[in-house]
């Protein structure tokens, strides 16, 4: 039995509607999970949102509402986000629920058990956008003399009591761990700057707030809420059972990976490790984090007008297309950009004309010529083994070999030379002349490509798991067929031998058009 894997995506903090930026996250994390669930393995997936905080508070004052009511709409705004991506999640985690109260109160008497609290005065520098402290060293000058955050955002300086977290403490530990464990950052440029952060050496932490209460109380000083990142990160362990002994505690803890935005690698790379130390926890396995998608080259932001709604973007394109062009386009781990005419011609050539009219073509043939019934195999050829070999090595070697190393967009490139190789194959074999002049080899032709689609059907689930699931479905595909293992072993004779006809195939992408105010744009 392989091990478990857990995956979790950031906790998203929800002062407003998610943006395309929280679905990439969602979109790519889903495609991990999704991917180590075709390799057998017992994924637990989990995302939620970060309710609480002094950014929070402020909003929902602004609006004139109880700071309940606005977590409970924004939640819901980003759990709906995941039904309509088809994101696949075991967990949706909400920090304001009772039990997650109770976990962080539960770590927070483990750091003091420990002897890593302590009552101070914190001064400093606070970014609200940010819940995130800095130092003078890291901070620029903005307009009018503001002082800006390294995130460009801004900050004000802070008084109050607090409770302090021995993070110095901690220092020689990280870079031990670290050390012996190179994997744990990914990718390389994310670990260097942490190392060269950790080793610049760690002020301890202010981890409590006494000038709102919007949070979990911290214990035996109700006048403190916790820190928002403290609470926050415990989402991770609370969401599968922490602090009580539960089966998937048990089972998922330590998590495999952390999918998360660069902008928040510190919180999760020096924090959240030290935090986990202190408490006696293990560590997680491994934290990614991801670059910034840009529109059309350009960050989003409400001043330049180019924050999109993800949900409205699905509408106009189709999930699976958004998704298929985010993990397509996009190099998992660097900065990427989209547009609409990016996505329609991503999606045009590699879906619609390639892997779509391939499928749609052989098909309709089996369709037309064969009653539906699924053409019997009389011999291979070289040119048949030769066109197996290219999409068994795909699916078998190299799509594998890249999910693991979290490079969706290298799978995809192998996926695509291997329905590049179907095509050509299709093409020299013309199926469709050889029923006058070699029936048989009409069939085997036609076979030959059945098999070959199926199993990069499968290849394709993880990234569009519903276009993909119907054409399995249209298929007569048996469902313990479909995963890595399986769709590469001996399953066609006994379904073409079980009476299986195919109906009339049905197009599952249709080729997409740019919306006319972006065709008038462009």
């Amino acid at each position: 039995m392989s091990d478990p894997f857990y995956i979790t995506t950031a906790i998203a903090y929800p002062n407003g509607k998610p943006h395309i930026g929280h679905a990439y996250e969602a979109i790519a994390t889903d495609a991990i999970a999704r991917f180590q669930r075709l390799m057998g393995r017992d994924v637990c997936f989990l995302t939620g949102t970060d309710e609480h905080g002094l950014k929070m508070d402020q909003t929902a004052r602004g609006l004139g509402i109880p700071t309940q009511q606005l977590a409970d709409e924004m939640s819901f705004y980003f759990r709906d986000m995941c039904d309509k991506l088809d994101i696949s999640i075991d967990h949706f985690s909400r920090t304001t629920s009772d039990h997650h109260h109770k976990a962080s109160q539960a770590i927070w008497k483990r750091l003091e058990a420990s002897g890593d609290l302590y009552l101070d005065r914190y001064e400093g520098w606070y970014s609200v956008r940010d819940e995130a402290y800095y130092d003078e060293a890291e901070l620029t000058e903005g307009e009018g003399g503001t002082k800006l955050s390294p995130q460009g955002t801004p900050v004000e300086w802070t008084v109050e009591e607090s409770w302090f977290f021995r993070l110095s403490k901690y220092q020689q530990p990280l870079l031990d761990f670290y050390a012996a464990h190179p994997d744990f950052m990914r990718p390389e440029s994310r670990k260097n700057e942490t190392i060269r952060f950790v080793e610049g050496g760690l002020k301890d932490l202010s981890v409590s707030r006494t000038s709102f209460d919007w949070g979990v109380k911290v214990p035996g000083s109700d006048n403190h809420v916790m820190y928002v990142w403290l609470d926050a990160l415990t989402t991770y362990i609370s969401g599968i059972g922490f602090p009580d002994d539960t089966e998937e505690w048990r089972k998922y803890w330590p998590a495999s990976v952390h999918i998360i935005g660069k902008d928040i690698v510190r919180f999760h790379t020096v924090y959240w490790p030290a935090f986990l130390m202190s408490a006696g926890i293990p560590l997680p396995k491994q934290v990614f984090g991801h670059g910034f998608l840009l529109t059309r080259g350009e960050k989003m932001s409400k001043s330049l007008g180019n924050v999109v709604d993800p949900i409205e973007l699905a509408g106009l394109f189709g999930v699976d297309a958004l998704r298929y062009f985010l993990l397509r386009d996009v190099s998992f781990g660097q900065d990427g950009s989209y547009s609409p005419e990016a996505i329609v011609t991503r999606v045009n050539a590699d879906l619609a004309n390639s892997f779509g009219n391939l499928a749609q073509r052989t098909l309709s043939l089996i369709f037309k010529n064969f009653e539906g019934c699924l053409p019997a195999i009389h011999g291979h050829t070289d040119d048949d083994n030769a066109l197996f070999d290219v999409v068994r090595e795909a699916v078998s070697v190299q799509i594998p070999a890249h999910f693991e190393d979290l490079a969706m967009s290298q799978a995809l490139e192998r996926w695509m030379h291997a329905v590049f190789a179907c095509n050509a194959y299709i093409d020299v074999q013309a199926p469709w002349a050889l029923k006058k002049t070699d029936p048989e080899r009409m069939e085997t032709v036609l076979a030959t490509l059945f098999i070959c689609i199926a199993q990069l059907a499968v290849a394709a689930l993880p990234v569009i798991p519903g276009s993909a699931r119907k054409l399995l479905d249209q298929m007569g595909v048996p469902e313990n067929v479909r995963n890595f293992g399986n769709i590469v072993s001996h399953w066609y004779s006994p379904l073409a031998e079980s009476g299986f006809r195919i109906a009339q195939p049905q197009g599952l992408f249709p080729r997409l058009e740019l919306p006319a105010e972006e065709e008038n744009a462009a």
